[in-house]
Order: C-alpha cells, then sequence, then structure tokens
C-alpha cells in the first residue's frame, strides 16, 4: 500500500464567539486539511493549525511548505512507514511541526483504516476508561468569566480551564472572584499563555493566588525561562506545567534536566504529530513528569488524533481538546457528551469527514498526485 494523491484545503473555521489569550484575539482559526489516498482506494485525514505565536509558522506559508516541501517527500511512501515518513520530512524541511503533523495524523488514520482498529490500539490500546475535558473560559471581565464559569458548571462540566490576560493583578482579582463563584471543591486550571513576563511579577501573582488552591498555573512565564520557572517551582506550592516551552523532545529534556515544571502540556501540532508525541511522553514518564494533550483549537479531525495518542498513555493524564465545541461550522464529527468524549470502536480516527464543509469553508486548495 502506498499513498498516490494528496488533497489540501486551507480554510478558517468560525468561532462561534471570539477566542482570546493573552497574546492574540481570535475571530476564527486557520486550518489545512490534509487527505491522502493510497492505491488501495483507502482515505485519510489529517490537519494543521499554524500559530505563529507558538511553532513560528504562518497560514500562507505553512500550505505553502506542506505542498511544495513535504508532499514529495510522503507521495508513493506506505503509511506504516511512519519512522521514515518522519526522517524525510525532517530531512526536507526544519521545524514546521503542524503540517509534519497533518501528514503524521493522515497516516495514522490510514493505518487503523487498512487493519480495521481504532488508532489508539495501533500505540498502546485503551489505557483510560474515558477521555474529560474542562470547559474554556476566555479572558474577559472578572465578573463576566465568573458567571461563565458558574454557567459551565450548571450545563454539567467538572473542570475549569482559565485563560489569563498578563495583567497580574488584573488576573489575580479574576481568579478570585471566580473561585468565591463556583465553590472551593471545582477544580481550577489556569493557563497564562507566557503573559506574566517576568520571575518577580509570576511569584507576586502566585503568592497571592495559592489560597486558592488552583490545580496549576500554565506558562507564566515566555519558552525560554526554564530557570526562571524552576526558581518559581521553588517558592510556591501550586504545581506548574509547561507548554509553548515544550515543542521538541529536547525542550523536553531541558525541562527535566532544569527541574522547571511538575506537569508538560503536550500538542500534537506542536511537536510534529501522534508519533513524536508518543515518544515525548514516554520520555515525560521516565522522568517522573505527568503530562496532558492539549489543543491548538483543532477541528474534529486533528482533536481525534490527540485524543487517540492520550488513550494510549497512561502518564498522559488529562486532556483539553476542545476546539469542535467552539466552531459554528466543523468539518468533521467528534462526539463530546460534556463532560466526556467518545472516540468509539470505529477504525482509524474514527471521524467522518464532510468535504462539503471543507469546500465551503476553503480559502485555498490543491490536488497533488504522484
Amino acid at each position: 500500500m502506498k499513498i498516490i494523491r494528496a488533497e489540501m484545503w486551507g480554510i478558517h473555521l468560525p468561532l462561534k464567539e471570539p477566542f482570546v489569550v493573552s497574546y492574540a484575539r481570535f475571530e476564527s482559526m486557520p486550518s489545512i486539511i490534509l487527505k491522502l489516498t493510497t492505491d488501495t482506494g483507502l482515505e485519510g485525514y489529517g490537519e494543521a493549525v499554524p500559530d505563529e505565536h507558538v511553532t513560528g509558522e504562518s497560514f500562507y506559508g505553512a500550505y505553502a511548505l506542506l505542498e511544495k516541501v513535504l508532499m514529495p517527500e510522503v507521495m508513493g511512501q506506505s503509511p506504516f512507514q511512519i519512522e521514515e515518513i518522519h526522517g524525510r520530512m525532517n530531512a526536507a524541511l526544519k521545524g514546521n511541526p503542524s503540517i509534519k503533523a497533518a501528514v503524521d495524523i493522515a497516516c495514522y488514520d490510514l493505518m487503523g483504516k487498512a487493519v480495521g482498529l481504532p488508532v489508539y490500539n495501533l500505540i498502546g490500546g485503551r489505557a483510560h476508561e474515558k477521555l474529560g475535558y474542562p470547559k474554556v473560559i476566555s479572558i474577559g471581565e472578572p465578573s463576566k468569566m465568573s458567571e461563565a464559569a458558574l454557567d459551565a458548571l450548571e450545563n454539567g462540566y467538572e473542570h475549569l480551564k482559565i485563560k489569563l490576560s498578563g495583567d497580574a493583578a488584573l488576573d489575580v482579582q479574576r481568579l478570585k472572584e471566580i473561585r468565591l463563584a463556583v465553590g472551593e471543591s471545582v477544580p481550577i486550571r489556569v493557563d497564562v499563555n507566557q503573559g506574566w513576563g517576568t520571575y518577580e511579577t509570576a511569584k507576586r501573582a502566585l503568592a497571592q493566588t495559592e489560597s486558592l488552591k488552583l490545580d496549576w498555573v500554565e506558562q507564566p512565564l515566555v519558552p525560554e525561562a526554564f530557570k526562571e520557572m524552576n526558581e518559581l517551582r521553588q517558592s510556591t506550592t501550586t504545581a506548574l506545567m509547561l507548554d509553548e516551552s515544550i515543542c521538541t523532545e529536547k525542550d523536553l529534556q531541558c525541562a527535566i534536566e532544569t527541574r522547571s515544571a511538575d506537569k508538560i502540556n503536550l500538542k500534537l501540532m506542536k511537536s510534529g504529530g501522534i508519533y513524536p508525541i508518543i515518544h515525548m511522553a514516554k520520555t515525560a514518564e521516565a522522568a517522573g513528569l505527568a503530562c496532558q494533550i492539549g489543543s491548538m483549537v483543532e477541528s474534529s479531525i486533528g482533536s481525534a488524533a490527540g485524543y487517540h495518542a492520550a488513550m494510549a498513555r497512561k502518564n498522559i493524564e488529562t486532556t483539553e481538546l476542545t476546539g469542535p465545541l467552539l466552531f459554528s461550522k466543523d468539518p468533521g464529527n467528534l462526539q463530546y457528551e460534556i463532560p466526556y468524549v467518545h472516540l468509539g470502536e470505529k477504525s482509524g480516527l474514527g471521524v467522518d469527514v464532510d468535504e462539503a464543509v471543507l469546500e465551503e469553508l476553503s480559502e485555498m486548495q490543491s490536488v497533488l498526485e504522484e
């Protein structure tokens, strides 16, 4: 079996409402959907969500590189030769992990369909009974965020993830109002997306929120601040998670050596797909670090891939792939039932793709054949 055809769609996924993090405001999410077809007639789907702030990739640049640089390396290859495919992609192009993830995910979808198994059964089997997800609360005024938190609990969510702005004083107020509104027993995760900037600012904010019993605080400082993160860990009892700091195996090794995190947020889009993520999760496990699979706000295609990776690893303890819940249109049909996702037993990713939606949302489209 070999790959003989590739189709690409460059789309913008429409958000129900703007998604706001400390470094950007998104009215829609850029996404590149890839379909690979084999000489046996099987079709596999993958997705890339480039983010200039995290992976350094632009939407148009990523599309061009996938079409012109990576696809020539993939054509004619068997999707089962995933080590060879990653080696060819890495030799042809440095970095650019999201478009490598698109190829990787499509190959795993093809592998699963070829043998009639869900992807998680190809990479370790079912290691969890079920996978949950939190309600992500976007940045806003403290009163609005606390109202959103209460609404989430009323709708059946069991965990909250709070996005913060980088204005440390206002962020502390936000967290205090949310904790007061929801009570002491509701798990609250916090994501600063690098926003607190300096060690001293982060240290003060952590001290002021320590009594709130947060589950963890994610990426308070810039990605390179491993030494400062180690010092923060020594100054607080709140667990610290790294996200933007950890894109490659080398980044993970640096975090381990500097003891700069309690937890690691892994993302397929940062690291090149399922294959490298499984290796990174094993490295983290050996170092005693728990992991999470997070999201770059992918559609059902990329989100399903992340959930399959999480399902197959014990030390991937939490998941946060809620992009499909945020979109008014999604080309896939990953099944969510608050607060759990249902992967099922279908082969491959287990997601049906509506190409009519892709055509409707498409800004760019290409077809390549061997």
